[in-house]
């Protein structure tokens, strides 16, 4: 059954973006609270709405979900998350783009689709179950704000 609200058995794929958010030289990792991702590490990020560029999407979905105000610097790379059910039927498709951004204000406050928030340095990510690709993500965040010092 196709929704768009849910974003289930899309007819295209979807378009997000994620922040590799740098603070003191530690990332903001995330545990996501529901579906897709439900219990893994990640990055905050969601979909990007019509109209939006890249770079404010980004804003709004950290500000949604974390209360931080944020800079993007740089595309840190991309990802593709497609998951198919038992029938082989793509279940969800999303292209997603993690950018690299530099923590301005505000202290965490989650939203309901976050359970818990860290700020850790990018070697602590070893060991959590986190989203594919995670840590080669936040290694590649970390040398586009490096470059910009």
């Amino acid at each position: 059954m196709r929704s768009e609200a849910s974003r289930t058995y899309p007819t295209r794929p979807y378009l997000a973006v994620s922040a590799a958010i740098f603070r003191d030289d530690r990332v903001l990792i995330v545990r996501r609270a529901r579906p897709p991702a439900h219990g893994l590490y990640t990055l905050p990020g969601g979909g990007v709405e019509l109209g939006e560029t890249l770079e404010e999407a980004v804003i709004r979905e950290v500000r949604e979900e974390t209360a931080l105000e944020v800079a993007p610097v740089a595309l840190a790379g991309y990802r593709q998350a497609i998951a198919r059910d038992a029938q082989g039927s793509v279940e969800r498709h999303f292209v997603i783009l993690p950018f690299a951004a530099r923590w301005l204000a505000g202290e965490i406050a989650l939203n309901e689709e976050l359970a818990e928030a860290h700020w850790l340095f990018p070697a602590d990510l070893t060991g959590l179950t986190t989203t594919e690709g995670l840590s080669q993500i936040v290694a590649a965040a970390a040398e586009r704000i490096a470059e910009t010092r």
